[in-house]
């Protein structure tokens, strides 16, 4: 009876020391704060738990979340022990529909690539068999002229159906070959981001009493990010330019962002926030050491013996409106400590993809001035510029920029909010309408020599006339020489009117020119040096 009892109380210690079995339980993406680099994403799930220790598996997770981002909380009558992280070798990522459609369609094309194969050697074989039994009628029996013709007419119309069928079948291979390399294209595309191992997060609870949980489980992934874009848009010269501030968000890291709340930041979480701290900077003067070169070898082979012992691109889901809004509605701006968040209260999907998904943030309208420049002396052309204000206040980042005017795509630029001051300047393209030449003139230009120096004159003139209905203000651009030595002098003789920077050399006209209305510009300037020298760049 003793024996008895005592192995009894083993096997309930046994049991209660293995404790609950693994239970792996199912989460979602609910929403993703995506960063400049990285994201943080949220995940919920629901589950019950039994009395005791249990170890809550939360599976199907990228491989690239960062172990020590991991936050779990949750909601019920029990106690978080502990959390781990590991990888899952053994299971993928769930292959999405998309591909899945692709992957079929791929091998319904090769099994019917070697379909149409087997009709192909099936017409081989029906040649051989008529080739080599042409030749038995003639060998058992005489035939007729009537009978040879006949069986020669069969034989030319039987292997003419063949060769034509054997053609087909060719052609159909081709066709059906070149279809499977592009699939095998587009699969190879996709399945490099879903070949991946996934990884699971092992939650450790404690419960005295059988409940209900709900967990929410946050962590930071790679392979994530966003970039601003812009749209610049023009609808004419009276109105404000628009500017559309977008978001490129991509994301490979084979999980599947769909239908969730979105967070744009402009935080960074690759770059330190650690404040830099400044060392004594010490001077001394130099004082060279000669080494003994024996004592050095025997100190690097000492330090070497030390060394060895030592330890060593978006579709987003909408529900369907009525009427269409601006998504600049259903985005909030807000303002952190440090940083400025974009808050997007309408559901995005963002697959795993090589491609980015585009996010609409917000749409803004600038004060703006249109003006014309040119800068004859390199393009005759005028360009409209438009300088927009008030850009400080929409917290815009480094991006490319589509320009649009009057409904047209113009060109590219590039928006650097850390390079432009007060004004923002798009050009708007080409006026063909504005007609602008710059001319030398000849009367004006000379060449003297006055003892040891020689004196070289130059005269040019700008001549614009606006064809436009409007009046118009235009900007004109040139320059003189600046000398880099002491023995050339540049003076300038006439401005023409225009403003002069020494330092540069730049001549600057503001004008307004109105309707079909001429107007001239000319400027001169002498340059002087010895006469023996010559001069590069005149």
């Amino acid at each position: 009876m003793k024996n008895q009892l005592v192995s009894t109380a083993l096997v309930v210690s046994s049991l209660m020391a293995v404790g609950q079995p693994d239970k792996p339980i199912d989460s979602k993406i609910t929403d993703v704060t995506v960063f400049l680099n990285k994201a943080q994403v949220t995940r919920e799930g629901k589950t019950r738990i039994e009395s005791g220790k249990t170890n809550l598996i939360v599976t199907g997770l990228t491989s690239m979340l960062d172990p020590e981002s991991i936050q779990v909380s949750g909601k019920g009558n029990f106690v978080i022990l502990g959390i781990s992280h590991q990888q899952n070798f053994l299971n993928e990522f769930n292959m999405p529909k998309s591909l899945k459609v692709l992957k079929d369609s791929l091998e319904t094309l090769q099994r019917q690539v070697i379909l149409e194969q087997s009709q192909k050697e099936i017409l081989n074989k029906e040649e051989q068999m008529l080739l080599s039994n042409q030749k038995i009628g003639g060998t058992n029996q005489n035939l007729t002229v009537a009978e040879l013709k006949a069986m020669a007419d069969f034989y030319r119309s039987r292997l003419g159906d063949i060769v034509s069928s054997r053609m087909k079948q060719d052609e159909k291979i081709k066709k059906i070959n070149e279809r499977i390399v592009k699939l095998n294209a587009q699969v190879n595309d996709q399945n490099e981001l879903y070949r991946r191992n996934t990884s699971e997060i092992v939650v450790s609870v404690s419960a005295d009493a059988a409940t209900s949980a709900d967990f929410q489980i946050k962590y930071v992934v790679a392979n994530a990010g966003w970039h601003a874009i812009y749209d610049l848009r023009a609808i004419n010269t009276k109105n404000p330019v628009q500017l559309s501030y977008k978001a490129n968000v991509f994301q490979s890291t084979g999980e599947e962002w769909k239908n969730v709340k979105l967070k744009l930041s402009t935080a960074n979480p690759n770059q330190s926030g650690l404040k830099p701290e400044l060392y004594s900077w010490y001077l001394d003067f130099y004082n060279p050491i000669v080494y003994d070169q024996m004592k050095l070898k025997k100190s690097y082979a000492g330090a070497a013996m030390r060394s060895a012992s030592a330890p060593s691109e978006i579709a987003m889901d909408r529900e369907e409106m009525a009427e269409a809004k601006s998504m600049s509605e259903y985005v909030t701006t807000v303002q952190t400590s440090l940083n400025t968040e974009f808050d997007i209260s309408l559901p995005y999907t963002v697959s795993s993809s090589a491609k980015p998904t585009v996010v609409d943030i917000k749409t803004h309208d600038m004060k703006s001035e249109y003006i014309y420049s040119v800068a004859p002396k390199l393009d005759t052309d005028a360009f409209l510029i438009a300088k927009a204000t008030g850009w400080e206040e929409y917290n815009l980042l480094p991006g490319e920029a589509n320009i649009f005017f009057e409904g047209t795509f113009v060109g590219k630029s590039f928006i650097d909010p850390n390079n432009i001051k007060d004004t923002l300047s798009v050009s708007l393209g080409r006026d063909k309408r504005i007609v602008v030449k710059r001319e030398k003139v000849k009367d004006l230009t000379s060449r003297n020599f006055i003892g040891s120096t020689k004196r070289e004159n130059y005269a040019w003139e700008i001549s614009l006339r606006n064809t436009k209905s409007e009046a118009i203000r235009i900007t004109v651009e040139d320059q003189i020489p600046v000398s880099q030595n002491t023995q050339i002098e540049v003076a300038i003789l006439d401005n023409g009117g225009a403003q002069y920077n020494k330092q540069t050399g730049k001549l600057i006209w503001e004008l307004e020119l109105k309707p079909n209305e001429t107007r001239k510009l000319t400027y001169k300037f002498e340059v002087k040096y010895p006469k023996d020298k010559q001069i590069t760049g005149l």
